[in-house]
C-alpha cells in the first residue's frame, strides 16, 4: 500500500483526492519546494547555473524507476528526505550540490503538508456547494408539502418537507464558512532552517538580514500564499492542523445529523434515500429497503469527528521548537480527515440527488395526529359562532379520549372529527370542518421562509462556485 495513503483512497475516494495524497504527489511537491528555493535563491545572488535549475524543472515528476531508487535510499539512510534529496540529484545533476541548499527537512515536509491542506479544501469547497445546491432544489420543490414535526421524536405542530431541510442547508452552509475561513487562513512555513531562526539561511547570505527576509517572501510568494507565519520553530505550529480539521469534523456533525434524520423518515415510510432497481436491502429478509448510504454516512461521519482529537493531542504534546512523535500520527490523521470528508461529500451528493418524498404516506400521518391539533381551532370556531368556551373545552376533552382510546387500546385510526360531526353540539360548525383541518393552515410561514433562506442567504453564499455547478455531474456510489 502507499505509504502516505490510507485504505479509504483506494476504493472510496474521488481520483483527485486520492492522487493529492499519493506518494507521487508528495515527492513531486517536495522537488517543487526545492526548485523554488534554488530559484530564490538564485535571484538573491547565490551561485546556482540556469543548467541547474532547467535540470530540476525538467524533472519534477518520480516515473516508477525513480520512486524505487528513493525507495532503495531510505531503507539505506533511513531517512525519507534525504533519500530523496539523493535521488533528485540522479536526474538533475547539475543542482545535485545545491538542493535543499540551507534547508532543513522540514523545509520540505511541512511546506508540503501545508500546501496539501490548501488544495485538499480547494477539493472539497466546491464539492459542498454542490451539496448545498441540490439540497436546496429539494427544500425548493417540497416548500409547501406539509409534514407532521417532531420535537423528542414525538408528534408536534406541522412543518413542511421543504423547511426541514432547510434546517440542514444552514448547517452545510456554516461548514461552507468555516472551511472557506480555514482555506483563506492558511500561511506558509516558508523558510525559517532548523529551529526556526533562520540561522542557517543568515550565513548563506553573509549576514544580509534583509536577503534572509526576502528570500522567506519570495519562496512563499512562488506558492502561492499570501504570507508566510511570522514565527515558528522548526515545524509550523500543529494548531494549523487543528484548524483545518476542526471545520471539516464539524462537518462530520453535520452530516451525521442529516443522515440520521433520513434514517428516522425512512423508518415512517416518509422519505427514502436512493434505492436502484436490483439493490438487495437483506439477504433474509428480501422485502427490507436498507438506507444503507445513510448509514454509511454515519459511520464515517463519526470516524471524522474522532479524528479532530488526533491534532489537539499532537499540538498539546510538540515539545520547545519540535518532537518527532507527530510524524507519523499525521501522516494518518491529515489523509484520513480529507479523503473520509471527500466520500462523505460524494455519497451526501448521491442522497440529495434521489431523495425520494411520498406525500401520500405523509398526508396519511397529519391524519392521524392532526385532529388532536385542530381541537383549539375548532373551540376558537363555536366561540364565534355562539357557545361557550368552557363547555366545547369539556365536550372536546371528553371525545378526544375516546378517540385516543380508539388509537392506543384498539389500534383503530384517529375518529375525533367523525365524533364532532356526530356531536349536534356542533352542528354550527360542522360546515367549516374541513377548512379547520387543512394541514396548509398549520404550517405557519414555512413556504415563505424557504424561498427566503434560498434568496438571501444559499444564493449568495454559492455565487462563487456558480462554473463548478454548472459542469458537475451526477454522483455515483461505490457498493
Amino acid at each position: 500500500m502507499d505509504s502516505y495513503q490510507t485504505p479509504l483512497s483506494s476504493r472510496y475516494a474521488s481520483k483527485e483526492m486520492s492522487k493529492l495524497f499519493s506518494s507521487g504527489t508528495r515527492f513531486g511537491t517536495w522537488r517543487k519546494l526545492w526548485l523554488n528555493l534554488a530559484i530564490a535563491e538564485k535571484e538573491l545572488g547565490l551561485a546556482i547555473s540556469d543548467k541547474a535549475i532547467e535540470q530540476m524543472k525538467a524533472n519534477l515528476d518520480l516515473d516508477e524507476a525513480q520512486m524505487k531508487v528513493a525507495a532503495e535510499e531510505e531503507k539505506k539512510r533511513r531517512h525519507d528526505v534525504m533519500a530523496h534529496v539523493h535521488t533528485f540529484g540522479t536526474v538533475a545533476p547539475e543542482a545535485a550540490g545545491i538542493i535543499h541548499l540551507g534547508a532543513t527537512s522540514c523545509y520540505v515536509t511541512d511546506n508540503a503538508d501545508l500546501i496539501f491542506l490548501r488544495e485538499g479544501l480547494d477539493i472539497l469547497l466546491p464539492k459542498l456547494a454542490v451539496v448545498i445546491s441540490r439540497f436546496s432544489s429539494f427544500a425548493e420543490k417540497y416548500r409547501d408539502l406539509p409534514t407532521l414535526g417532531f420535537t423528542h421524536f414525538q408528534p408536534a405542530q406541522l412543518t413542511t418537507v421543504g423547511k426541514r431541510a432547510t434546517l440542514w442547508i444552514q448547517e452545510l452552509l456554516w461548514d461552507l464558512r468555516n472551511l472557506e475561513r480555514a482555506r483563506n487562513d492558511l500561511g506558509f512555513r516558508g523558510v525559517k532552517g532548523t529551529t526556526g531562526t533562520q540561522a542557517s539561511f543568515l550565513t548563506l547570505f553573509n549576514g544580509d538580514h534583509d536577503k534572509v527576509e526576502a528570500l522567506d517572501k519570495r519562496v512563499t510568494e512562488l506558492f502561492g500564499f499570501p504570507y508566510a507565519y511570522p514565527v515558528t520553530g522548526q515545524t509550523y505550529s500543529r494548531k494549523i492542523d487543528a484548524d483545518v480539521l476542526g471545520p471539516l469534523s464539524s462537518f462530520g456533525a453535520t452530516v451525521h445529523k442529516i443522515a440520521t434524520d433520513i434514517r428516522l423518515l425512512a423508518n415512517l415510510k416518509e422519505i427514502e434515500e436512493p434505492f436502484e432497481k436490483d439493490q438487495i436491502g437483506s439477504s433474509a429478509m428480501a422485502y427490507k429497503r436498507n438506507p444503507m448510504r445513510c448509514e454509511r454516512a454515519c459511520s464515517l461521519a463519526r470516524h471524522l469527528m474522532a479524528i479532530y482529537q488526533n491534532t489537539l493531542m499532537t499540538s498539546s504534546v510538540q515539545w520547545l521548537e519540535r518532537t518527532l512523535d507527530d510524524s507519523a500520527n499525521r501522516r494518518v490523521t491529515i489523509p484520513e480527515a480529507f479523503l473520509t470528508a471527500d466520500i462523505l461529500l460524494t455519497t451526501l451528493q448521491n442522497i440529495s440527488e434521489g431523495l425520494v418524498v411520498y406525500p401520500k404516506v405523509i398526508a396519511r400521518r397529519i391524519s392521524q395526529e392532526l385532529p388532536f391539533m385542530a381541537t383549539e381551532n375548532v373551540i376558537m370556531a363555536i366561540v364565534k359562532a355562539g357557545g361557550d368556551r368552557q363547555e366545547c373545552h369539556e365536550k372536546i376533552r371528553v371525545l378526544s379520549h375516546q378517540a385516543g382510546s380508539v388509537v392506543k387500546e384498539q389500534g383503530g385510526e384517529n375518529d375525533l372529527i367523525d365524533r364532532i360531526r356526530k356531536d349536534d353540539y356542533f352542528q354550527p360548525i360542522w360546515n367549516q370542518l374541513d377548512d379547520l383541518l387543512d394541514p396548509n393552515t398549520f404550517v405557519g410561514r414555512a413556504p415563505e421562509q424557504v424561498d427566503g433562506f434560498v434568496r438571501d442567504w444559499v444564493k449568495p453564499a454559492l455565487e462563487k462556485y456558480q462554473d463548478q455547478l454548472k459542469n458537475v455531474k451526477q454522483a455515483e456510489l461505490s457498493v
